[in-house]
Formats: structure tokens, C-alpha cells, sequence
């Protein structure tokens, strides 16, 4: 059998690394800082695929597997990032309660077989309904800090699942990282990410 390659995430956050991890999947973690901040007229969904893949690509070395992945919540239409400070992630949160909106995760995986060396990315899809929320939930909720380095303003898998009614899709694409996606993604690629397991 041939040797795998490194597996390289190139993430900063922990939900992806735990994601990952809980596979038994061996990996090494090499965040990628890029400007992220939407081109003019570009789709919330070409706006995830792009930014997965520029940090798949951004220092990916010899004999590596990159992995990259970059998550959007969509309400109307307009990409709700990560809140600046709990005054914006209160003004989210109340754009959210009592609506269903959309989660996007970008996936790029830089390398493999099938690749020719070069970038393969998908775009994955959740709907999520927020329930109904008070200004004295909101601002209890925003006050925890929990979604502030989160796009949409919350953690489904933290406290925020409190006030998360359902989710139609992938939980995990929710969470940051699609893992039957990811899976696919490295098969089409030519790799079997079963092989990266400890």
C-alpha cells in the first residue's frame, strides 16, 4: 500500500480540529490567515468554495494533503460572519430568532492522486430554525461570548443549542466541517481518509 502523505488542516478552529480528531484521523494544524472579506457581486456560495480553497493552496509543502475549510450563515441572502463585539452579535442573534436560515461550508482538499497535485472543492448546505428569542435571551446569550468568533453570532454544539429548533442536513456542517463530504471529497481526490487514521 502506498504511503499516505501528511495531513495538514489548515484551520484555526477548534470545532474542526475536534471534528477531525474524533475520527482518530493523524493531523498536523497550520492555520492560514487570509483577507476575507467578500469580492464585489460574489455568491455566498462561491464565497465559501474560494476562500476554502485559498487556504488549502496558501502553503501547502512537498508531500502534503491540505485540508481547508471556510463556514457562512446566509440570512436573505447577505453573509453573516464572525460578530465584532457582543453589541453586533446580539443584532445577529435577533435577525436569526424565529427564522430559518442557510449554513455554507467551503471544503478544499490541495493534493492527491487523482488531483494531479492540484485543488478539489465542494460547497455543503444546511438549513437551520432558530426559535423565537427575547431581548433578555439574546442579550443573556450574547453575554456568554460563546458566539463571537462564530458566523451567524452561535455554537450549535454549545450553549446556543438551547435556541436551535432544527436543522435540516449535515449537523457536522454546522458545527464547521462536513465529515460524509470531506470523506467524498478525499475520494475524489484519490485518497481514503480511513488511511490517515491513527
Amino acid at each position: 500500500m502506498r504511503e499516505a502523505p501528511s495531513l495538514i488542516l489548515a484551520s484555526s478552529s477548534p470545532r474542526r480540529r475536534d471534528l477531525l480528531a474524533g475520527l482518530g484521523v493523524r493531523f498536523a494544524v497550520r492555520p492560514v490567515d487570509l483577507d476575507e472579506t467578500p469580492r464585489p457581486g460574489e455568491v455566498p456560495r462561491d464565497y465559501v468554495r474560494r476562500l476554502a480553497e485559498e487556504k488549502a493552496t496558501a502553503r501547502r509543502g512537498p508531500g502534503e494533503l491540505v485540508l481547508a475549510a471556510d463556514t457562512s450563515v446566509v440570512l436573505d441572502g447577505e453573509i453573516l460572519g464572525k460578530p465584532a463585539d457582543e453589541a453586533e452579535a446580539r443584532a445577529m442573534l435577533g435577525r436569526l430568532a424565529g427564522r430559518e436560515h442557510t449554513v455554507l461550508t467551503g471544503i478544499a482538499l490541495a493534493g492527491g492522486a487523482e488531483a494531479g497535485d492540484g485543488v478539489r472543492a465542494l460547497v455543503e448546505e444546511s438549513r437551520v430554525r432558530i426559535a423565537p428569542m427575547s431581548e433578555e435571551e439574546i442579550a443573556w446569550y450574547a453575554a456568554t461570548g460563546e458566539g463571537l468568533d462564530k458566523a451567524g453570532a452561535y455554537a450549535a454544539q454549545g450553549v446556543g443549542a438551547l435556541f436551535v429548533e432544527a436543522i435540516a442536513g449535515d449537523y457536522t456542517n454546522v458545527v464547521g466541517l462536513p465529515l460524509p463530504a470531506t470523506y467524498r471529497l478525499f475520494r475524489e481526490a484519490g485518497r481514503d481518509l480511513r488511511e490517515f487514521r491513527s
